[in-house]
């Protein structure tokens, strides 16, 4: 058997360091209700059913890393509590949701077929990710690519 040609190797690269924030189950779900506009602890908990003290650390993680921030909110007659609300950075890992959930939809969903489906909500149509290199011209998968060393 042969061995893979790897012009280099990439110590910490780029997705391993975002997976040390977002590679957990409970941090994609959480990411999920957020992209949702679900912004409270307990709606969250309620939807995801993630136990208390999990919930209570992915959401401190999440604003630690700066993809969430927390904003002060309070009901009449009660203690204020902190609404979740993304920042841009948060929001910026929204193609990534998508893609997962794309990848579920085509492998995982079976014959009843997606459990959601993604719309654009200006005109209606289903939204669709593709990949484009700077110059416009649509990349069709991993054989069209070529990883080169960066900084």
């Amino acid at each position: 058997m042969g061995t893979m040609n790897v012009p280099f190797r990439v110590n910490h690269c780029s997705i391993e360091r975002t997976l040390d924030i977002v590679g957990e189950k409970w941090t994609f779900l959480v990411l999920r209700e957020a992209f949702s506009g679900v912004r409270r602890f307990a709606d969250m908990q309620a939807i995801t059913g993630a136990p208390r003290q999990v919930l209570s650390a992915r959401l401190t993680r999440l604003v630690d890393e700066g993809l969430l921030r927390k904003e002060p909110y309070r009901e009449p007659g009660q203690r204020q509590r902190d609404e979740y609300r993304l920042t841009d950075k948060g929001r910026d890992l929204y193609p990534l949701l998508v893609a997962l959930m794309h990848w579920g939809d085509r492998y995982l969903s079976g014959e009843e077929g997606p459990p959601v489906l993604l719309t654009h909500r200006d005109c209606g149509a289903l939204v669709e990710q593709h990949l484009r290199c700077a110059d416009g011209h649509e990349v069709g998968g991993p054989r069209e690519v070529t990883a080169i060393p960066g900084a």
